[in-house]
């Protein structure tokens, strides 16, 4: 130990305490005058710790010298408020209570001033090392001590109170976002096929790229930011991303001209533009490391704000900007947060527009990002009965369907001229069915509930892969649409080079109805043939491509599928071949070859499902119509059936 001892003397470190502990322990275990008595007893009691509280050394602070004079300490605060200024500017936290990030830098601190104040006092009160016992000095450190314990302590209380389980704060949590409920089929039109999104995110990012390629004078300096966002623009669903320099040496020889264009993808045709800006280019975004960074330069222009995630969009005259909502906390210091105003910020010349939510003008479409609107209706689902429900009884506890990924599971909507995000809703217990799906408007913070029981998103996407498994096609995360007034998941089934290949749609109800074509128009065709087919819809209003025919049949065969019986006719020597589904339409059986008939169909380009036959009264029989021809029309078509099938 006295070699040691010296070893660590001679590399500087001072030993005094340590050289003092091993007297103590030398003198406790010998007794007194070398006596082996109450020492002995006293090694034996200490081999679990000696009897000793241990102690963190703190001795290092004591050669913690500030400057010999008056102008040292001043240059040293100069030195120090420069620091801090630099390091502000580089991280620009929010100047603001409610930021979280700003406890945790001022906590930091407060620990660190807390364990120096406390050495000092302990010093002080003990008369250690070479301080001496000072009252007065031992109580100015402690009250120097208590300051930062009690910053510490408030940022504490303030997450503590900001929790659901703070009685009236799971109330205040369920109320952030009010959802109406409103009837499906009246509120959501039936989709327009060409408006409709058949590419998501990753598709346009791959499309985006190709595209990009076919401008060489931008591919060596520039690169297309990943983050598409969808927006609506001129009535059309639309993914846009701004380009960025493709290193800093780029952004150092372009950064006089700016960033010179975006990219567009239609959502709908898949068609792709990089749109150049001509003498409007875009000074202002991510790709900047300096002052005209968007995130930097927005903070520091508004300091005491808290920024949600920034989106990049460009006004119907195609002028890009970039939306910058504001947080606003209700809960607590750091609960309950929501968006109450908004900065648009001019990504050409940097002016920036203060404005409240409600005085958002209409072009522009994401001031709520997606997952605060998902998070927000979460807190409603868990909370609506109290906290205590919430993981007791759990009545009536609900919450947003996960993705195929245990990510959020969302997409986009295109309705009224805003972008609405849409994702089902589940129980609790997060079984395999929805019960019912939501829409939050990402402009106004509008949300709509509509009760519908069915298959979750992950269900549908995995029985729309099954329809095509040979093929090992990915399916895209649905969209919610309105298919002859049947809520109905529509997606894209993707492959490797996540491009769309072929489309499907699923009824969400009977998530076994799928329909799978190689175009949108095919898709729907397939799809109402085969809700018509299962007795599904309703009537033939509902339908949009159905037509009436009257002609001769010509011939007829027939064929059991999947259980059911189907006559398929040929009409006047057509090349179409028409399918009568029994047990819906069991007058067929009263026709035969020769005979004159009228019915109604879907026009497809293969076989034309029959959706209702018109007898020479003008009555109709439709396939969803159980037998409306009476006991003698039924034992006369059953015996029909049986001579056909002999």
């Amino acid at each position: 130990m006295d070699a040691l001892l010296e070893a660590l003397r001679n590399s500087g470190m001072n030993t005094d305490g340590i050289g003092a502990d091993k007297a103590e322990a030398g003198e406790s275990k010998t007794g007194p005058a070398g006596s082996g008595g109450p020492g002995k007893g006293g090694s034996k009691g200490g081999k679990g710790g000696g009897g000793q509280v241990p102690h963190i050394d703190l001795s290092f602070l004591d050669d913690v010298h500030g400057p010999k004079s008056k102008v040292g300490w001043i240059v040293l605060a100069i030195v120090a408020v420069l620091v801090i200024l630099v390091a502000y500017w580089w991280f620009h936290p929010p100047l603001s209570l409610n930021s979280a990030d700003l406890w945790m830098f001022i906590g930091t601190i407060c620990l660190v001033c807390a364990l120096y104040f406390w050495y000092r006092r302990t010093n002080y009160k003990q008369g250690a090392g070479k301080y001496e016992k000072s009252p007065s000095k031992q109580k100015k450190f402690t009250v120097l001590f208590a300051i930062p314990v009690a910053v510490v302590v408030i940022g504490l209380l303030g997450a503590l109170f900001s929790n659901a389980i703070i009685p009236g704060n799971a109330e205040k949590y369920s109320e952030v976002l009010k959802t109406d409920t409103l009837d499906f089929a009246e509120d959501i039109h039936e989709v327009d096929y060409n408006q409709i999104p058949v590419i998501d995110a990753e598709s346009a990012i791959q499309i985006g790229d190709r595209e990009m390629g076919s401008i060489p004078e931008y591919v060596s300096q520039f690169e297309i930011n990943p983050r598409y966002y969808q927006i609506n623009y001129h009535g059309a669903p639309v993914r846009v991303s701004p380009l960025g320099y493709a290193d800093l040496f780029k952004w150092f020889t372009n950064r006089e001209g700016g960033i010179p264009a975006y990219s567009l993808v239609n959502m709908t045709t898949q068609d792709a533009e990089i749109v150049r800006l001509g003498d409007n280019p875009i000074y202002y975004s991510p790709s900047e490391p300096l002052a005209r960074n968007i995130e930097r330069y927005v903070q520091l222009k508004h300091p005491f704000y808290i920024f949600d995630q920034f989106s990049f969009e460009i006004d119907e005259d195609g002028h890009a900007w970039w939306i910058c909502p504001v947080r606003t906390f209700t809960i607590g210091l750091f609960g309950g947060y929501t968006i109450d105003r908004v900065v648009l910020c001019d990504a050409t010349s940097g002016e920036c527009t203060e404005m409240a939510v409600e005085e958002v003008p209409e072009w522009v479409d994401r001031v709520f990002p997606a997952e605060l609107l998902i998070e927000q209706y979460n807190w409603y689902g868990t909370y609506h009965n109290g906290w205590l429900n919430s993981f007791l009884g759990q009545e009536g506890v609900v919450r947003t369907t996960p993705g195929t990924d245990g990510t959020l599971g969302y997409n986009y909507i295109a309705k009224d001229d805003d972008v609405w995000v849409y994702t089902g809703v589940t129980s609790a217990t997060a079984d395999n069915s929805i019960i019912g799906f939501v829409l939050v408007n990402q402009r106004t913070q509008e949300s709509h509930f509509y009760s519908v029981s069915g298959a979750t998103e992950a269900s549908a996407m995995n029985s729309a892969e099954g329809q095509v498994q040979n093929l090992r096609y990915t399916s895209s995360f649905p969209l919610l649409i309105n298919v002859a007034n049947q809520p109905t998941y529509f997606m894209a089934l993707k492959d490797a080079t996540a491009l769309p290949k072929k489309f499907a749609m699923i009824d969400i109800q009977r998530y076994q109805n799928v329909a799978v074509g190689d175009t949108v128009a095919e898709t729907q065709t397939a799809y109402e043939s085969l809700l018509a087919r299962n007795g599904v819809l309703a009537n033939e209003t509902d339908i949009s491509d159905v037509q009436e025919k009257t002609g001769t049949i010509t011939a007829v065969a027939q064929a059991v599928i999947d259980g059911n019986s189907h006559f398929y006719c040929i009409i006047d020597d057509e090349d179409k071949l028409y399918d009568f589904a029994l047990p819906g339409l069991l007058n067929i059986l009263t026709y035969q070859v020769g005979d004159q008939i009228t019915f109604t169909y879907l026009d497809s380009e293969g076989t034309n499902t029959v959706y209702s036959i018109i007898g020479p009264d003008g009555q109709k029989q439709t396939a969803t119509a159980e037998d409306n021809t009476g006991e003698e029309a039924v034992d006369q078509a059953a015996e029909q059936e049986a001579q056909a099938a002999a």
